[in-house]
């Protein structure tokens, strides 16, 4: 009896520690994509007044966007252009739809419902 009550209990506990490791990677990746923000400035103030090279593979910004990618659910994408960029990663969700987290250089960080389409440098309106 003292033993299946501790196997029961122990798997509720399980159960909420894993529940908490998905919250805690999901908190890092918004946070590290938030972090690309900084980054992608310096990015524009080295490079003549140009964001062509925040999404480019091995750049300070992109390894925030690819480390971001891989704590969350995956990378939506990484658009970048002389005058503007966009990142987004995928965020699990409870209710079974998909969300996105955005940043971009217009400052804007946070939650949408619509994913950053092919090519976008702004993220798009939820």
């Amino acid at each position: 009896m003292v033993i299946a009550i501790i196997g029961i209990l122990s798997s509720v506990v399980l159960a909420s520690l894993n529940s908490a490791r998905n919250s805690a990677q999901v908190a890092a990746a918004k946070s590290e994509l938030s972090s690309m923000r900084a980054e992608a400035e310096i990015e524009y103030n080295s490079s003549s007044q140009s964001y062509d090279e925040v999404c480019t593979t091995g750049s300070d910004p992109d390894l925030l966007y690819q480390s971001a990618s891989e704590k969350a659910d995956g990378g939506n994408g990484c658009y970048d252009g002389a005058d503007a960029w966009a990142a987004s990663i995928v965020i699990d969700d409870t209710s079974g739809a998909e969300k996105y987290f955005c940043v971009d250089s217009t400052g804007f960080a946070g939650e949408r419902s619509t994913a950053l389409g092919t090519s976008e440098v702004v993220c798009p309106a939820s």
